[in-house]
């Protein structure tokens, strides 16, 4: 690999490239479109409140998404800013002739590429604005993006896209990744071929290697998870996270620190730079919901990039790449992060779950009592 800071994205896809002397070029330039909406999007949050004020304009109601402050297809309130960001996303991607169609967290369902513009063979799936409840308190956000292979008789009839078309498993990704808009803008992407982080530098206006091999760290002393939500987690989480509390005199022997972000894209990119294990475990807080995460706009991106990075990703029960999607906006339960801690959290899950009360005859009270 190159040392640090010396290759562009743009040097580095082409090199990404080179292992595959028949490729025409268009995933090239649909990763270089895809990050091209992250630079646009950087420099709105860099805004912040402010975005209205240098000439940014937000648009109204366009491709079927609502203004700020109404709810998406999630149930959830849109921000102006996610309205926006999707708003580049497609405007970015829907011209260039490498996409059969796009699908959002912030639309309904897929959006069709306009009869004006020229059909590919891929497929862009895309968070937009991940953690953007977060921009009022300042703290970082992102984008995470998927591409997947349209289907071949898709692309050979030329027909609209469908829901179906995006319901294949996480393993099935060709490309992942997020960009991170924190002190500097970053993007971190796997083409399947280990992980690589890009620094944007303001300057040269160029995402440029900054990390040429990102590898998580199978062991760790951090966890993330969100605690208040304690009385509702299943018996293994509650066991893992008890056991990490415990520290030293506990049943793991060291003393492990908790970090709670609530930005999906900050708490991957910290483990990804330096090890940890965040869990958005399934619980039983809303019985309908098998999870809160998004298994296609935000699950399966962050868990290629973590396995590609050497970590694992995992629902708790099995892994997220090779769960078969069922519905465009499917939630599910989330483990991810350094190998060796989720891997135990799995071995908990599928451990029969150990008694809490003695055995009877041998319990206070029982056959031996005064």
């Amino acid at each position: 690999m190159p040392l640090s800071g010396r290759w562009t994205l743009t040097r580095y896809l082409i090199e990404q490239r080179r292992r595959f002397p028949g490729a025409s070029g268009d995933f090239n330039a649909l990763l270089l479109d895809v990050a091209l909406a992250c630079k646009a999007i950087a420099r709105i949050v860099a805004f912040g409140t402010l975005a209205d004020t240098v000439g940014t304009r937000l648009p109204n109601g366009a491709n079927g998404i609502a203004p700020g402050g109404q709810l998406n297809v999630q149930g959830e309130v849109q921000k102006p800013l996610d309205v926006l960001s999707n708003e580049i996303f497609i405007r970015m991607n829907e011209w260039n002739g490498h996409l059969a169609g796009l699908a959002s967290e912030e639309m309904d369902g897929p959006k069709q590429i306009p009869a004006s513009y020229p059909r590919g063979k891929y497929l862009l799936v895309f968070d937009p604005l991940d953690g953007s409840s977060n921009i009022d308190v300042n703290v970082s956000v992102g984008s995470i993006f998927s591409i997947l292979r349209a289907p071949q008789e898709a692309i050979d009839s030329g027909r609209d896209v469908t829901e179906a078309d995006f319901l294949q498993p996480g393993a099935a990704q060709v490309a992942a990744g997020y960009a991170i808009y924190g002190p500097t803008t970053m993007l971190v992407l796997s083409v399947g071929n280990g992980v690589a982080g890009f620094t944007l530098n303001p300057n040269l206006g160029e995402f440029v290697l900054s990390q040429p091999d990102i590898r998580v760290p199978e062991q760790t002393q951090e966890f993330a998870i969100n605690s208040s939500n304690s009385r509702f987690w299943e018996p293994p989480v509650k066991r893992y996270v008890d056991e990490c509390l415990a520290g030293k005199t506990g049943p793991r022997g060291k003393d492990f620190n908790m970090r709670w972000i609530a930005s999906m894209v900050a708490e991957a990119h910290r483990i990804l730079m330096r090890g940890g294990v965040f869990l958005y475990p399934r619980d039983t807080k809303d019985p309908a919901k098998p999870g809160r995460l998004r298994l296609l706009y935000e699950a399966n991106p962050i868990g290629y990039v973590m396995e590609q990075a050497g970590g694992r990703a995992s629902t708790g029960r099995q892994p997220i790449l090779g769960v078969k999607p069922s519905a465009l906006h499917q939630r599910i339960g989330v483990v991810f992060g350094s190998k060796d801690e989720v891997e135990r959290i799995e071995r908990y899950h599928h451990e029969p779950a150990p008694s809490e009360a003695p055995a009877p005859l041998f319990a206070p009270r029982s056959l031996f009592r005064d």
